[in-house]
C-alpha cells in the first residue's frame, strides 16, 4: 500500500483526465492521475495523419492556448499540446499503471488496485473514455492476423484487396486513405446509406468515389465469415451471399467503454447501451465518492461526448468533490 493518502485519484490521462488534474491543482487538492499507457494515449492510437473535426480552441484545457496554423489541428499537434500542458503545469501523472479495480473502504475513501501497487484516495474520478475497447463482429475468423480493429497508416496495403466494415467517420476515412494510397477497397455496411454524422467535408469525397466505382460498397450487408484469403458477405434484405477476396480487413464499427472496469469498480450500467449510472448534476456514480467524466459516460453512444464537451465534466466533478472535502473538514471527518 502506498503511504500517501490522496484527495483524488483520476484514472485516465486523456484530455478529460488532464482537465480534472488542472482543476484539482487549481483548488489545491492532492491528486494523482493513473494512466495505463502514456499521456493522451487515445490520441496516440488515432490514425497517423488524422485531422480533428474541432478547431484548436475547442480542444484547449484551462487557460493554456492551443495554437495551430491549421483551421483543424492534426493528431500530432494535439499530442504535443496535451503533453505540453503536463510539462508546463507539472501535473502529477503515473504512466504505465493499469487499474484493475477500485474498492470502497468501510470507513470511506477508496483503495485503487493497479499494476504499480495499491493507492489510497478519498475520491476517485474515472475518465477512461472508450477507445481501448472495440465493438466486435463476432464471426468466425475475426481473430486472424490480417483483421484489424484500429487503423494507423495505408502504406503496407498498396496493391492489396482490403475490406472495410462500417459506414461512419472512421470507416469512411479509412477507406478513402487506403484508396488514395493504392489499395483496392470494398466497404461493407449494414445500412443503405452513409452515416448521417459523417464529416461534411468528407461526405462528397466518399460519395464521388462510390458513384464512380473507385471504391466498392456492399449496402445493407454484413460479414458472416473471414478466412485467410476471403470474406463472405450476406445481404440483410435478400439473404444472398457473396465471397470477396481479402488481403486485409478493417472492422471500423465503433468502440465501447470497458465493462470489466465498471464491474471491478461497482458501477451500475445499462446492459444494452453500457451507459453508466451517474448524477448528471455532479457526475457522481452510484458508488458514493466515485465520479465519471468525459466520454465514458455515454456508453456505446460514442457520438454524444467529445473532447470539446467532455472536458467540461471535469470542472463540475472536481468542484463537487472539493465541496464534499470542505464539508468533511468542517465536520471533523
Amino acid at each position: 500500500m502506498k503511504s500517501e493518502l490522496h484527495d483524488i485519484i483520476i484514472i485516465g490521462a486523456g484530455p478529460t483526465g488532464l482537465a480534472c488534474a488542472l482543476h484539482a491543482e487549481s483548488l489545491g487538492l492532492r491528486y494523482l492521475v493513473m494512466e495505463k499507457g502514456t499521456v493522451a494515449n487515445t490520441i496516440v492510437g488515432y490514425p497517423t495523419f488524422m485531422t480533428f473535426f474541432s478547431t484548436p480552441d475547442l480542444l484547449e484545457l484551462g487557460d493554456m492556448p492551443f495554437t495551430s496554423p491549421n483551421f483543424r489541428p492534426s493528431r500530432i499537434e494535439a499530442i504535443q499540446y496535451y503533453r505540453g500542458v503536463v510539462r508546463n503545469r507539472g501535473l502529477k501523472i503515473l504512466q504505465g499503471a493499469s487499474v484493475a479495480g477500485v474498492q470502497r473502504r468501510m470507513g470511506g475513501g477508496f483503495v485503487v488496485q493497479t499494476s504499480a501497487g495499491l493507492f489510497e484516495s478519498r475520491f476517485v474520478v474515472l475518465a477512461t473514455g472508450y477507445f481501448d475497447t472495440t465493438n466486435r463482429l463476432n464471426i468466425p475468423g475475426e481473430e486472424l492476423p490480417h483483421v484489424h480493429h484500429y487503423y494507423k497508416e495505408p502504406f503496407e496495403f498498396f496493391g492489396k484487396q482490403v475490406v472495410v466494415v462500417g459506414g461512419r467517420n472512421s470507416a469512411v476515412e479509412t477507406a478513402l486513405d487506403l484508396y488514395r494510397h493504392g489499395a483496392s477497397v470494398t466497404m461493407v455496411y449494414r445500412q443503405g446509406e452513409i452515416g448521417r454524422g459523417v464529416k461534411y467535408w468528407i461526405r462528397p469525397d466518399i460519395e464521388h468515389r462510390l458513384a464512380n466505382g473507385q471504391i466498392t460498397m456492399l449496402w445493407n450487408s454484413h460479414l458472416t465469415q473471414i478466412t485467410p484469403t476471403e470474406v463472405t458477405a450476406q445481404n440483410n434484405i435478400s439473404g444472398e451471399t457473396q465471397t470477396l477476396p481479402c488481403d486485409a480487413l478493417f472492422a471500423m464499427i465503433g468502440h465501447r467503454p470497458d465493462e470489466g472496469l465498471f464491474r471491478a469498480c461497482g458501477i451500475a450500467y445499462d446492459l444494452e447501451t453500457l451507459v453508466p449510472l451517474f448524477n448528471p448534476a455532479t457526475f457522481e456514480s452510484n458508488v458514493p465518492g466515485l465520479y465519471l467524466a468525459g466520454s465514458v459516460v455515454c456508453g456505446c453512444r460514442t457520438w454524444e461526448v467529445f473532447i470539446e464537451n467532455g472536458r467540461n465534466h471535469a470542472q463540475v466533478a472536481i468542484a463537487h468533490i472539493a465541496e464534499c472535502l470542505r464539508e468533511s473538514a468542517t465536520h471533523g471527518q
